[in-house]
């Protein structure tokens, strides 16, 4: 891979850093409903920690996009490094008996998820010598061999205990931020120079002025957008599948596949194939592969639909996705690109709330399953024309 080999030391440390939390987070997330219910904790506080544990990652984007800015991104990442290395441990320590350090643990890993996140992204897409839409293909390749891989190794390890995914978070967390620190320490002293916070990255080409609030609130709306159909994929889908195949293990061969699609194509298809298409033309065509992909299910034909669902969300993935940050990265003002991010995971956020809330509530109101896809398909449509509003700004590419 020519990105890997031209990228620098540190843009593939972060990567490595990248695949291996996101092996071991994806190897706690699938099953710590199932631990915490083990431990006698009731259905209804189990779903609360759940989903304390989602609301704190993503609550504090636009906060941590500030803090990213403010303090530059290496000290966030350091931050985001020791408060999942304190919340894995609070984790171990509590249990139907010890609320406190359970609720600590659980809001710890959540916010030291979302500086993690977004200062590692922010550094990739500031490297010098890479446009941002590469390291964005390759961050999203590389969290998807960890959203493959880590439930299988989870479910490996955990008849050995809970307590064994939790150390291998620990270390996997404490290594790499050890290694990541160490390195900016080194690189500081070489060049003497503060290098790390958070700029607009020359490669990408930011505008010669950033945008104006009306030219932000479309790519916004889009971001919510994206997040509320893509959320589909864990609220309606799982439940249609199963009705549609007779089969619970369904959903489960549309994810594995998913990501294995993710894996292998996402870098190809954006560094090579669509290499000099602009950011909203990627858009564009991710809504119309979104609109198709929905379209597969009206007919509700068992795994036919199913199957032949898989494709073209996967290339919506790809092309939204990534798409989205660049769009939000070129059109950040200088020194300004951690709240740009911020701002659109803030806005995925928000559209993975409505999302999931208006999905059930279709699913039940709908006289049968196809209006709700119908509905699907002409929301993706009509984000599709929302794309047009948005200035076309090309990568320069290195």
């Amino acid at each position: 891979m020519n990105a890997w080999r031209e990228a620098s030391p540190t843009a593939r440390l972060l990567l490595v850093a990248v695949l291996f939390t996101g092996l071991t987070t994806f190897m706690f997330l699938p099953l710590l409903a199932i631990e915490l219910t083990a431990q006698g904790i009731p259905a209804g506080r189990t779903g609360f920690l759940v989903g304390l544990l989602a609301f704190s990652g993503q609550a504090f984007s636009l906060l941590t996009g500030l803090l990213v800015d403010r303090f530059g991104a290496h000290r966030v990442m350091a931050a985001g490094f020791l408060l999942r290395v304190l919340g894995y441990v609070l984790l171990g320590l509590g249990g139907a008996g010890a609320a406190a350090p359970l609720v600590a643990g659980i809001v710890a890993v959540g916010i030291g998820g979302s500086l993690l996140g977004l200062s590692t992204k922010t550094l990739l897409v500031s490297q010098e010598g890479a446009d941002p839409r590469t390291m964005l293909a390759l961050r999203s390749t590389f969290v998807n061999v960890g959203v493959v891989a880590g439930p299988a190794l989870g479910a490996a390890v955990y008849p050995l205990g809970f307590g064994w995914i939790l150390a291998a978070c620990v270390l996997s967390h404490l290594v790499l931020g050890t290694c990541l620190v160490l390195r900016r320490s080194l690189t500081a002293s070489r060049s003497g120079a503060a290098v790390g916070r958070a700029t607009t990255p020359a490669a990408g080409g930011a505008p010669a002025a950033p945008w104006t609030l009306r030219q932000w609130l479309p790519l916004c709306g889009l971001g919510v957008a994206y997040w509320a159909i893509y959320s589909q994929l864990n609220v309606l889908l799982p439940i249609t599948a199963k009705a549609m195949t007779g089969s619970a293990a369904a959903i489960s061969v549309v994810f594995t596949a998913n990501g294995l699609l993710v894996v292998l194509f996402q870098y190809t298809l954006l560094r090579h194939v669509f290499r000099r298409a602009a950011a909203r033309t990627l858009l564009v065509l991710g809504f119309l592969a979104f609109a198709c992909a929905y379209a597969t299910l009206i007919p509700l034909a068992g795994w036919y639909s199913l199957l032949a669902f898989v494709v073209p969300v996967t290339l919506a993935e790809m092309l939204i996705g990534p798409s989205l940050d660049e769009q939000a990265v070129s059109a950040a003002a200088t020194r300004r690109t951690g709240l740009a991010l911020g701002t659109m995971s803030a806005a995925g956020a928000l559209g993975s709330l409505f999302g999931s809330s208006a999905g059930g509530y279709l699913l039940q109101s709908a006289r049968d399953g196809s209006e709700v896809w119908l509905l699907l398909v002409g929301s993706s449509l009509a984000a599709a024309a929302i794309c047009l509003l948005l200035p076309k700004v090309r990568t320069r590419h290195v």
